[in-house]
């Protein structure tokens, strides 16, 4: 089974559902494995949990 991982910033119920449905349509296709095989795991990372250019993306927000 395949698994598609996202690491992202919190989102709302209705973008998950949508990301999980397009996510597991176009793997579906592009594997050629049914849907029903195909797992999506989304993980909501805080910006005080994310460094990007050597500082946390929370501070690079408050600039």
């Amino acid at each position: 089974m395949p698994i598609i991982n996202l690491n992202g910033p919190k989102l709302s119920t209705a973008k998950k559902k949508e990301l999980v449905k397009r996510f597991t349509e176009v793997a579906s296709e592009v594997i050629e494995l049914p849907e029903e095989a195909i797992i999506v795991e989304i993980n909501e990372m805080p910006p005080e949990n994310v460094g990007v250019g050597g500082e946390l993306l929370s501070e690079k927000e408050d600039k």
